[in-house]
């Protein structure tokens, strides 16, 4: 005879459900109240596609007028290509006004940005309850904030001493570690490969991904004949949080902050865009000279400490034959180069390599992404990571945008962390293996 639960329990426990849901909820919003959280109650997503060169034109002009605190979350690309914005409440009728008198069709990706955000929150906090005590127990199916994201470091080190251990490159602005995480069998000065994560602060599935590569590498280094022959032969360095000041603004002052935290004179606007700061077509078309811009480039090149440290590694180290960036979002792998449209001399290697990367992607989960060079998938963008790299001479150098295609944008869904970092990491192992078989 089984075990019977006593009539209203289940509604009981319903009720005690949502009580609960409601109450962190609530906690969700006096906490961010208390903290001076900045909140998006009323916005909304608007994917803009202009049809024409005019009405790109039309839609490009709206980048220029400040007043309306427009967050294009994709940039215009060209005629047919998506545009996605985010609009404040009070610039929402202006904004479709403007664009219905235009003839410029649009719609609504995200009907209310703050509830996506609320949900978010309330996610993390019904996952704090308890600190992990072992790499096993930590919840990867998450958002986890800084503090976390280096004790799950700190930890992996411990449990893995011969293979796992933790390198501080520099600080920040605000003077926080930046720390890369070195997987390594021994030897000294191997080749090796790269991976970062979160270098555009908002674009959590990047880190999220970033800690559960980290587990990947620790789980398979033995039991995966592909990456056993990787570590025999190459070391792994991973930076989870690339941007560690900018981390820490999302999740404690404005969800939505993309740049650095740093400050320069002339100005009252904060930050600066780190994937326009490398010293690659610096200052060109493709970045912003405005310090209010999301895409504004800096002072000078390297102007960031957060880019700095990593030029200082990567040349310092002199042994990096693959260097991968990933961001959020879009579902595209890309390649050199974004600040000239002369194509790289690896240009048809680094294509072969993307469709074999993509194609083992979407092996898993069907998950379609494009993929080929920065200027020729998405636009011109000078002083991106990648640019230098690769002209550093470091040839197999990539950029990923994860998930998703803009139904939930930067604020993707904790339960696709992931399914979004199982599916990357098969087009990672694609391409360190080719760097692996195909030394320079």
């Amino acid at each position: 005879m089984g075990f019977k639960r006593p009539r209203g329990a289940l509604g009981a426990r319903k009720g005690l459900f949502r009580l609960t849901m409601r109450a962190l909820v609530l906690l969700a919003a006096l906490v961010a109240a208390a903290a001076g959280t900045e909140t998006f109650v009323g916005h909304q997503v608007l994917r803009i596609v202009p049809t024409t060169d005019e009405e790109l034109q039309k839609v490009q002009e709206l980048q220029d007028l400040e007043e309306l605190q427009l967050d294009f979350w994709l940039a215009p690309r060209g005629p047919g290509h998506p545009v996605d914005v985010r609009v404040p409440f009070p610039s929402l009728q202006p904004l479709k006004a403007h664009l219905e008198a235009n003839g410029v069709s649009y719609s609504i990706m995200i009907e209310d940005v703050q509830a996506l955000v609320d949900h978010e929150r309330t996610e993390m906090l019904r996952g704090r309850r308890q600190r992990p005590i072992s790499t096993n127990t930590f919840d990867y199916a998450t958002y986890h904030s800084l503090d976390e994201i280096y004790a799950f470091m700190d930890l992996l080190v411990a449990e893995n001493p011969n293979l796992v251990s933790k390198i501080e490159i520099g600080r920040s602005t605000e003077n926080r570690p930046l720390y890369v995480l070195k997987f390594s069998k021994g030897g000294t000065n191997r080749p090796a490969v790269w991976i970062d994560t979160g270098i555009h602060s908002r674009e959590w599935v990047t880190q999220a991904s970033g800690v559960w590569f980290a587990k990947k590498i620790v789980l398979d280094h033995e039991n995966d004949r592909d990456l056993a022959s990787l570590l025999d032969k190459m070391d792994i360095f991973l930076e989870i949080v690339t941007n560690p000041d900018g981390f820490v603004f999302t999740q404690t002052q404005n969800r939505m902050w993309r740049k650095t935290r740093s400050r320069h004179s002339g100005s009252a606007c904060i930050g600066v865009d780190p994937n326009r700061n490398w010293d690659a077509g610096f200052g060109g078309p493709g970045a912003s000279s405005n310090p209010c811009s999301e895409t504004y480039h800096g002072p000078y090149a390297n102007s960031e400490p957060e880019v700095k440290a990593i030029v200082d590694f990567v040349k310092n180290h002199g042994n990096i034959k693959a260097f991968v960036s990933i961001h959020s979002y879009s579902q595209l792998l890309l390649y050199p180069y974004g600040y000239t449209s002369t194509p790289v001399p690896d240009q048809q290697e680094l294509h072969q390599i993307s469709k074999e990367a993509v194609t083992a992607l979407s092996s898993l989960y069907g998950t379609n992404y494009k993929y080929g060079s920065i200027i020729t998938t998405i636009y011109q963008a000078s002083g991106g990571t990648i640019d230098w790299t690769y002209n550093q001479g470091i040839k197999y150098s990539f950029t990923f945008e994860l998930r998703d295609t803009g139904r939930y944008g930067f604020l993707l869904p904790a339960k696709q962390i992931v399914p979004t970092a199982q599916e990357t990491w098969l087009a990672l192992k694609v391409i360190m293996l080719h760097a692996l078989d195909h030394p320079y």
